[in-house]
């Protein structure tokens, strides 16, 4: 196998070069980058990331936690936040909890920092998860995608409260004057966050807040729901906390008779894939899980470089309507 060595007589400089680009050395001028990447390329090298690891006494890996992976939410976060981190150099590590208690996360903690991960990602940190963290003394960067009370982390998210109100308003707008929201579990802080959205937008608007019906993020919940609305008179509009809760919605609604936008409108939350192929085509609000990505990994790199350590304004949501909403 090729070794630093081999790429540095294929691109014409010194081995010690040769290690600075593999560490990310900003000084590396572009032309020289660009000889080296070519002879890594053309070589098939390899860098031993243990042997750099011992070299710069630090690994270049990230550790990055989330909760409900298989939930779309969170897998597109990490998503985007794993392809932002390998575009700046980084391995990530990821850990899914799949239990939520004191013993997991510290169990998941001991994993992390045992391979010396030089930050931690909370993605979608339940209140549970954050105060089983906040107990541990850490001595690496934490950024989260909420805010968590975690000490000395940093919150990196997306403004639910805002994002709900879009959703509020749109329906308000179209003249409906009764809008039930179906929220997400009560112990997420985005489902917190966006029920908070809901009932703020419906007060400010001079509209009736009923009780919330919690779903727990699953179509089959949003079905469940769905039968029982049905059965009970469906409202004029409903706001689900997100899709997938909403196709559940849908389909519990064609199953009873009641006509999607003509007896009730929805809205859903997130925009996932499928949105689009709903029957009929779902309104949303959309996250951009790529701009998230990318501002918690300079969020990351931030705290790396003792940057100011301050929380960054919160991204904003995009309404996509489609053809479950019409006016009342």
């Amino acid at each position: 196998m090729p070794n630093i060595f081999d790429v540095a007589a294929a691109a014409g400089v010194s081995h010690q070069t040769v290690s600075r680009f593999l560490n990310g050395d900003p000084t590396v001028r572009p032309a020289t980058r660009e000889r080296i990447e070519q002879a890594v390329v053309r070589l098939g090298y390899r860098p031993n990331a243990a042997a750099r690891a011992l070299a710069s006494r630090r690994t270049r890996t990230i550790g990055l936690i989330t909760v409900g992976l298989p939930l779309y939410g969170p897998s597109s976060t990490t998503h985007g936040f794993n392809h932002a981190a390998r575009a700046a150099g980084w391995d990530v590590s990821i850990a899914v909890l799949e239990q939520t208690g004191a013993a997991d996360v510290r169990h998941v903690l001991d994993a992390l920092l045992g391979q010396d991960v030089q930050a931690l990602v909370l993605v979608a940190p339940t209140p549970e998860v954050a105060e089983a963290v906040a107990r541990v003394e850490l001595d690496v960067p934490v950024v989260t995608t909420v805010p968590s009370g975690i000490p000395g982390a940093v919150a990196v998210g997306v403004d639910h409260r805002a994002a709900a109100a879009l959703a509020v308003a749109h329906l308000a707008d179209l003249g409906h004057r009764e809008i039930v929201h179906v929220a997400g579990p009560a112990d997420w802080t985005e489902a917190q966050e966006r029920e908070r959205g809901w009932r703020e937008e419906c007060e400010r608007r001079g509209l009736a807040t009923p009780g919330v019906l919690r779903g727990d993020w699953t179509a089959g919940g949003g079905a469940t729901i769905g039968r029982r609305l049905a059965a009970a008179g469906a409202p004029s509009a409903i706001f689900s906390a997100n899709d997938q809760t909403a196709l559940g919605l849908l389909a519990a609604f064609a199953e009873a008779g009641v006509r999607v936008p003509g007896d009730v409108s929805v809205v859903g939350f997130d925009d996932i894939p499928e949105a689009a192929y709903f029957v009929p085509p779902l309104t949303t609000v959309r996250q951009d899980f790529a701009a998230l990505g990318e501002r918690l990994m300079h969020r990351v790199t931030g705290l790396l470089d003792d940057r100011v350590a301050e929380d960054g304004a919160a991204l904003g949501a995009e309404l996509v309507v489609r053809a479950s909403t019409r006016p009342a």
